[in-house]
């Protein structure tokens, strides 16, 4: 007997893999350098039969999970936690009450959350904030009206129209430049 979450199963055949990648570099003589080794995923093959008056429900419970992706925990001659890749039932008449099946478990490395809970207060820039823009030049309707025409007096009265019209920026309320 062995256990899928909980699940108990048959199981006729285990078989465990270990694979590893390794890279190779062809040289003119000889076999080819190896210069890295890699851990792959390990994998378990196991085969067996589900029987008995909960044989339909165990199936149904098995493929839910495996469709789902969630993480399996088994334990039979070797214990693995991972997910199942493969999953496959055949009935016969050697099994009145139940199906054989073979099912591959695959192990998964997930990855933690590398996010902080809370953020610092906001730094403070070391220059002085802005609070205005400069002078904006204007474009007003009689502007282009009186070129070659007047004294100048008039040119400066207009200066000094455009000096007493400074526009400042606006924050947004809230914004922390907004004080």
């Amino acid at each position: 007997m062995a256990l899928i979450n909980g699940m108990y199963i048959t199981v006729q055949s285990e078989s465990p893999s270990f694979p590893v990648s390794v890279t190779e570099q062809p040289v003119e003589k000889g076999i080819n350098l190896i210069d890295h080794v890699q851990a792959q995923a390990r994998t378990l093959s196991i085969s067996g039969i589900i029987a008995g008056p909960k044989a339909a429900k165990t199936r149904a419970d098995i493929i839910s999970v495996k469709d789902k992706g969630q993480i399996v925990s088994y334990v039979g001659r070797n214990a693995f936690v991972g997910v199942i890749t493969d999953f496959s039932t055949a009935t016969d008449y050697t099994t009145a009450d139940g199906m054989t099946f073979s099912m591959e478990l695959r192990e998964i490395r997930v990855a933690a959350a590398s996010y902080v809970d809370t953020l610092p207060p906001p730094v403070k820039a070391q220059a002085a904030p802005i609070v205005n823009s400069g002078t904006k030049q204007t474009k007003g309707q009689d502007a282009g009206k009186d070129k070659g025409k007047g004294t100048g007096k008039d040119k400066d009265k207009d200066k000094d129209k455009d000096k007493d019209k400074v526009q400042q920026v606006k924050f947004k309320p809230g914004s922390k430049w907004n004080k």
